[in-house]
């Protein structure tokens, strides 16, 4: 006569024969049998880099859910067992999975708004205004606002990753970000004239002032100083000549050279 197939038994059986006995094995066939749960919790909040790692978090999670379950809670098994790998998974992220460091109550208030874009998704099948997550989560639209931006700091990417196409060769990150500032030349140039300021006298800098400021003609600046067109050609030719020749020294030729009383 053929064999009979081993009845099933179910997980109220197998978890009371946990709590009564100790039986090891049954609670891991407990574990066996919720391991879609698990994977369903882990997956919850979409954490890129520590998919394995959440799958070890919620497994722990459930195993405490198991030892501290008493039927006297008047919930099932599984009811219990969710919000306890819902909080371990959150604490996981709260405290390794953030590339930029940030205040607590900001992690917990990105993983909030993180879990409430996801379930509105799901039920609605397009994401959800910040106006939408506030009321749904009684939150003021800046509390959102902030948790949303913070959550860009959960990963961050090498500035020596590869970016572009293939075709762009060994081009990096690093090379697409920043430009030449030209204020920094500006900068350098400002600082080598502030050198030079104390080389000419009033006069001289502020027909200077006049031409290259003001865009002034001679004509116009002759008229300022009271002076002739020639004698304004004169005093910017010898200023500038001047300021030109103390420029290109070098710093040796500097330090060689007289102080003027």
């Amino acid at each position: 006569m053929p064999k009979s197939a081993t009845p099933v038994v179910s997980e109220q059986w197998l978890l009371e024969r946990y709590r009564r006995q100790g039986d090891e094995s049954a609670r891991d066939e407990l574990v066996r049998r919720m391991l879609p749960l698990v994977r369903r919790v882990a997956g919850a909040y979409h954490a890129r880099g520590h998919e394995d790692d959440l799958m070890q978090v919620a497994w722990l999670g459930l195993i405490k859910a198991i030892d501290r379950y008493d039927p006297r809670f008047g919930s099932p098994l599984r009811t219990y067992a969710i919000p306890t790998m819902y909080g371990e998974v959150r604490r996981y992220l709260r405290d390794h999975s953030w590339a930029v460091r940030v205040p607590r109550p900001l992690q917990e208030r990105v993983l909030a708004v993180t879990k409430a874009v996801e379930r509105f998704t799901t039920e609605e099948g397009r994401s959800p205004t910040a106006q939408q997550l506030a009321e749904r989560l009684g939150m003021d639209l800046e509390e959102v606002l902030e948790a949303l931006q913070a959550g860009s700091a959960y990963s961050a990417t090498s500035l020596d990753a590869p970016a572009g196409r293939i075709e762009d060769g060994d081009r990096t990150v690093a090379d697409t970000v920043g430009a030449e500032d030209e204020r920094l030349t500006l900068a350098e140039e400002v600082a080598d004239l502030r050198d030079l300021r104390d080389l000419l006298d009033e006069r001289d800098r502020h027909a200077l002032y006049l031409r290259f400021v003001r865009d002034m003609t001679q004509t116009e600046i002759a008229a300022e100083l009271g002076c002739s067109q020639m004698q304004v050609s004169r005093i910017l030719r010898r200023a500038l000549a001047r300021l030109s020749e103390r420029a290109n020294r070098t710093p040796v030729q500097l330090e060689r050279e007289p102080v003027l009383a």
